[in-house]
């Protein structure tokens, strides 16, 4: 179709529809939309021959199959947002639904098959606004996401979704659609991976840490069904919350797929949240069984009294000997992981299977501001999420995959999802991030998931020793990187000697396999995103989500080579921008459309646990989450994260707020002040070889930000050994001004090559040797800072360093 017909029927949208000859030929040429329905009930009338008494049922069957079929599936998924219903089941639903859409047709019609006319009439009327929206569709640009009205008679053409699935927001598995909840989709990895390794954890001999060893897909199945079963016998009813208290293990996931499995629900505890936070979830979620670790079952015990809701804790390693036996009076029961298995498989209980719709887990933040915030996840939200990465990600089953990221936390929740899907092995961590490399050198994963915080270690770690090394080298790494990034751009393959000359020994690093890699929870450089792509080759890819999404909202096609976006909408959502005046952001701004990042689809969460008031400033009327980030769009369709009213403030002030959010970063400039998203300035820092981490900051009442730094000491001591100066210990190293204009030197230099504007540069730092950890405070699980912490924890050193400041330029005083 040219593009002057496919204007003519864009005019559906406005309500009139010109077809001349494009549409069935017992309808007249241009008809309006009321003469159109109503030449279509004669129509319909006509194939009866001319009597509305004898419609049967099987008069509407036999017209449903005389439609063609695009467009009995246009109709049925119209009717019923289900593209696999059989015609034998049309019949029952129409009945089913009459009452549904009773107030859709006339008072007088209302019998079964009167309302099936009637029915019928409204699917075709919208029928035909599909078909122009197709056409649509077909002539846009072709992108990585396509624009769609968002309501189909008036709408403004402002709602993207993603181009591999433009007229149906995906919530199954398209190779699977029977697969509608965590059970389905384990039950179904069993049957078909029963014997391929799925869980792996590296054994000790001789209190040596040796190889993985793996217990397989069956192994793990049969597992699951006794934990399961055991929960049963204890008298844990169906529906009640199970909260997992302990790090990374093959136990953690056997026992979210028991949950699965026995229509649980699972609550994640960070095990950093400490006693205060996890008291508070445990009572809030009215959790009744723990899994815990040896370590945390004292405090855990101490705080029995505060948690009534409590009945069974499990000791995920524990001693059976070694157990302590609480007074009947408690009411509290504390069993080992062991026992409990044992007593499940004693007197194994039938699965109690979960529908998509019910609770699969309720996820808390991690605390960076207030209360935590419960998320309730169903099934159907994670497999809707997980089944529209599939399009765009593949994974097999010969793929292994290395487990450290906090599993309670969605991104690798997630993950784990999909490595179930796609049959894949999962080794785990020993626990100690500081063992991390040693263990992926023993595991050799061929998929890596991580956040910005470990790439931008890996990247500085790497230039700074091929700067170091001088001479020859530095010379043929940096000709195989330009060479092997031009190609790349060019979209052509890389000559393969530079991989042997130089590359395969950085991707040792990573164990030599990895062909997959995704970076979120923060933003990721674009320079490191080049030089992953570059140094590891295979598919590098940056997501943005949240857990009120059950993961992915956007991510980085395959075959795409412009960095610094977040990609296409996940093909279970679908993407708006709604203007945010007071901040100058407008759907009509050129050259991109800017605004608040809307998302709808079966990926949104159902409401914050307990919170009616919170769901509701979240979510409004028509189901569209609001993130709080600002995007805009690039040619092609793709999204860009540049602002976070969250993480902002103005007159160059950085807010101390933290969101749940996986990619924020960017600038603008409103009224007087200046915007500034911290984030975005800590990850241009991050490629400073002093700097291990870095927390920017600053406030409505300064004009200039300070920062903090963590050093990293090995390149701080060898600069000190450099330049000459002595000192005690790297205390006195870091307080020394010498080494504070140093690093604040190098950090002014990274600033200027990524053309940071003035005011976003630090004007003063305080150099620590401390990191900034889980353990500190400073930290979220997914290795965000956490501001309000940070701003507190160093509230002394940002005081001395604007007092510093307006004592070396008058201007600088507070305001």
């Amino acid at each position: 179709m040219d593009s002057i017909a496919a204007q003519r029927r864009l005019k559906a949208i406005n309500g009139h529809l010109v077809s001349e000859g494009e549409s069935r030929p017992q309808l007249r040429p241009n008809l309006t939309a009321g003469e159109f329905v109503l030449d279509l009930v004669d129509w319909f009338v006509d194939l009866s021959i001319g009597k509305k008494d004898i419609w049967t049922e099987d008069k509407v069957l036999l017209l449903l199959n005389s439609l063609p079929d695009t467009y009995y599936h246009l109709i049925t998924t119209l009717l019923y947002g289900n593209d696999v219903i059989k015609i034998n089941d049309v019949s029952n639903t129409l009945t089913n639904n009459e009452q549904a859409f009773r107030d859709m047709v006339p008072v007088n019609w209302m019998s079964t098959l009167q309302t099936t006319i009637a029915l019928l009439t409204m699917a075709a009327q919208y029928l035909a606004v599909i078909e122009a929206i197709k056409e649509a569709i077909y002539l846009q640009e072709q992108g990585y996401s396509v624009v769609l009205p968002e309501k189909l008679q008036t709408g403004k053409w402002n709602v993207h979704r993603s181009a591999r699935s433009p007229l149906k927001v995906v919530s199954r598995f398209p190779d699977h659609p029977e697969i509608g909840t965590l059970h389905d989709n384990f039950v179904r990895s069993v049957d078909t991976f029963r014997d391929y390794k799925y869980l792996g954890t590296r054994i000790r001999v001789d209190g040596t840490v040796g190889e993985y060893k793996w217990m397989t897909y069956g192994e793990a199945a049969t597992a699951r069904s006794a934990i399961g079963s055991g929960l049963i016998n204890h008298g844990i009813l169906k529906g009640s919350c199970i909260g997992l208290y302990f790090i990374n293990k093959p136990e953690w996931l056997i026992v979210d797929h028991a949950c699965s499995a026995y229509s649980y629900i699972s609550v994640p505890l960070y095990d950093t949240l400490g006693p205060d936070a996890a008291k508070y979830i445990v009572s809030h979620a009215v959790v009744q069984v723990i899994f815990c670790a040896p370590q945390t079952l004292n405090s855990l015990l101490s705080l029995l009294s505060d948690i009534p809701t409590v009945r069974l804790v499990v000791v995920v390693g524990g001693i059976d000997d070694q157990i302590p036996l609480l007074p009947s009076t408690t009411g509290v029961e504390v069993v080992t992981y062991s026992k409990l298995l044992s007593q499940g498989r004693s007197n194994l209980q039938p699965f109690c299977p979960p529908k998509p719709d019910d609770v699969a887990t309720i996820c808390y933040t991690s605390g960076t501001t207030g209360t935590p915030k419960g998320a309730v996840l169903t099934h159907g939200n994670l497999i809707a999420n997980v089944a529209g990465s599939s399009i765009t990600v593949k994974f097999y089953p010969s793929d292994v995959y290395i487990s450290y990221l906090p599993l309670a936390h969605i991104y690798e929740r997630a993950n784990q999802v999909m490595s179930v899907y796609y049959g894949v092995a999962v080794g785990f961590y020993q626990g100690d991030n500081l063992k991390l490399m040693d263990d992926i050198a023993a595991l050799r994963p061929t998929l890596f998931c991580s956040v910005p915080r470990l790439y931008n270690r890996i990247y500085a770690g790497i230039m700074n020793a091929v700067k170091t090394s001088g001479g020859l080298r530095e010379r043929l790494f940096n000709s195989a990187y330009n060479a092997k990034k031009q190609a790349i751009l060019s979209g052509k393959n890389p000559s393969p000697i530079w991989d042997k000359l130089v590359f395969n020994k950085i991707k040792a690093r990573l164990g030599g396999r990895v062909r997959f890699m995704a970076s979120g929870a923060s933003p990721l450089s674009p320079d490191v995103m080049d030089f992953l792509k570059i140094c590891f080759g295979g598919q590098v890819t940056e997501g943005y989500g949240m857990t009120e999404t059950s993961c992915v909202i956007s991510g980085i096609d395959e075959g795409d080579n412009l960095t610094g976006h977040v990609g296409a909408p996940n093909p279970a959502c679908e993407i708006k921008l709604v203007d945010v005046p007071e901040m100058n952001y407008t759907s009509d701004d050129q050259p991109c459309p800017r605004g608040e990042i809307c998302v709808r689809g079966p990926i949104i969460f159902k409401g914050y646990h307990k919170d009616e008031v919170q769901t509701k400033e979240v979510i409004d009327e028509d189901g569209w989450l609001h993130t709080g980030d600002i995007g805009l769009w690039l040619p092609g369709g793709r999204l860009k994260i540049i602002d976070s009213p969250q993480s902002l403030s103005t007159a160059t002030a950085v807010c101390s707020q933290y969101a749940l959010i996986m990619a924020v970063g960017g600038q603008s400039e409103v009224g007087k002040g200046e915007y500034i998203a911290p984030e975005k300035i800590e990850n241009v820092y991050a490629k400073c070889k002093f700097i291990a981490q870095c927390f920017v900051y600053g406030d409505s009442l300064n004009s200039s930000l300070v920062a903090v730094v963590s050093v990293d000491p090995d390149i701080l001591q060898a600069w000190a050994a450099s330049e000459g100066i002595k000192y005690e210990d790297l205390g006195q190293l870091c307080n020394d001004p010498r080494a504070r204009a140093a690093v604040l030197a190098d950090m002014d230099a990274i600033g200027r090559e990524a053309q940071l504007r003035g005011f976003e540069f630090a004007k003063a730092v305080t150099l620590v040797h401390e990191p900034f950890t889980l353990e500190n405070g400073l930290l979220t699980p997914t290795f965000k800072i956490k501001r309000p912490q940070a701003k507190e924890y160093f509230a002394k050193a940002i005081s001395n360093m604007y007092a510093e400041l307006s004592t070396l330029d008058p201007s600088q005083k507070t305001l």
